[in-house]
């Protein structure tokens, strides 16, 4: 980060500070965000450096005002909602950006590179740092798709063990209808009609839901393509 910017990012600093002063707000903070709370504190404590793309989407995230990052506060200044949402870790919106900054390439002078090294070597290294970003992007990718992949599975394992009210429904409903000796016809055929339909729905997500499990595992950044973009 240029020498410029360092007086921004240590307002930027502060003030994630006073959005986290109190117990636990580093933690609810760092799941509004998708983050680890360990690297948030690292972040707070100076030994990470982070971008202006990550405190905008703090800003979005807690519901803050556009720019409101950029001017130094005081506890006093946080705005109620926002307080309201960190208190009750309820995000305003989903922070999909990048934390660190992009580290920008070599400048080159017209006599050659800066370090000395060949032009052939300093396009070999500026491919290895494409590789190493793709590689990070492909694991992020994999990482959020498999704990995706996992809610699915949870609830994949409850469809096909159906609460036992499902099964006290039907028997309470056909109680229903043997008690009622003069039921019209069309009132027991509609009875019995709904409870079908619950059953053939409950089948349906299951089976919409075994789909989507497929489709996830399947996922893949590389084979789609997608390496440039989150």
């Amino acid at each position: 980060m240029e020498d410029s910017d360092e007086a921004m990012v240590q307002v930027w600093r502060e003030n994630l500070g006073v959005l986290t002063q109190a117990v636990g707000a580093v933690t609810r903070l760092a799941r509004m965000m998708s983050l680890s709370a360990s690297l948030l504190k690292l972040i707070l404590a100076g030994q990470r450096e982070f971008s202006e793309e990550f405190v905008r989407g703090v800003e979005t995230v807690t519901g803050l005002p556009a720019g409101w990052m950029d001017a130094p506060h005081g506890a006093g200044d946080i705005p109620e909602s926002t307080q309201t949402a960190i208190d009750t870790e309820t995000p305003f919106a989903r922070f999909r950006g990048t934390v660190h900054p992009v580290r920008k390439r070599t400048v080159l002078k017209s006599g050659g590179d800066l370090l000395g090294r060949s032009e052939g070597a300093r396009r070999a290294a500026e491919a290895a740092s494409d590789e190493a970003e793709q590689n990070r992007r492909r694991t992020h990718f994999r990482k959020v798709r498999d704990l995706a992949a996992q809610e699915v599975r949870r609830l994949e394992w409850h469809l096909n063990h159906p609460p036992a009210e499902l099964t006290v429904l039907r028997a309470k409903v056909e109680e229903v209808m043997d008690a009622a000796n003069e039921l019209d016809e069309r009132a027991a055929a509609d009875l019995a009609g709904r409870i079908e339909q619950i059953e053939k729905h409950h089948d349906l997500l299951k089976r919409h839901v075994e789909k989507l499990h497929a489709l996830l595992t399947r996922l893949d950044l590389a084979e789609r393509g997608s390496e440039g973009s989150e």
